[in-house]
């Protein structure tokens, strides 16, 4: 649903809506150097927010470089 990334491009937050209804987010990383691509670094997505807005609040709580 929201993708962000972070200036240097290598870490990046989604926000998500699961097939329950249910949105979650998640910050990721870029691995550039095996070609793995992106991987999940926060443990951040099991976490279950009623709507979008609720998720992207929590992120910027949570992720601190999305507020700086």
């Amino acid at each position: 649903m929201q993708s962000i990334n972070a200036p240097n491009g290598f870490i990046c937050v989604d926000v998500f809506c699961r097939p329950d209804g249910s949105f979650g987010f998640e910050e990721y990383r870029l691995d550039a150097e095996d070609g793995r691509g992106w991987f999940p670094i926060g443990n951040y997505g099991a976490e279950i927010f009623s709507n979008q807005p609720a998720a992207f609040r929590a992120a910027c709580l949570n992720v601190k470089w999305l507020t700086s």
